[in-house]
């Protein structure tokens, strides 16, 4: 019993002279910063921009010619 008390204190002895001495390298350690971003998200919502009004003068050039004053047909 005195034998296994004895090796379960060294045990913890030991684990804590371990910590302790790895403690300093540990904090020593730091993440590499992250990069700065290449884009603010300005230049993304300018896209959806020209995006969604490509899609509005396709729509208003498909519509024109359904009107009923119109001669054309399209479809």
């Amino acid at each position: 019993m005195a034998r296994a008390l004895s090796f379960g204190l060294m045990a913890v002895i030991a684990a804590v002279a371990f910590g302790l001495a790895l403690t300093p390298v540990v904090q020593a350690v730091s993440p590499a910063p992250a990069p700065a971003p290449t884009s603010d998200g300005v230049s993304v919502d300018q896209g959806i921009a020209y995006l969604l009004m490509l899609v509005a003068l396709v729509l208003t050039y498909l519509i024109h010619p359904l009107d009923a004053s119109s001669p054309y047909k399209l479809f």
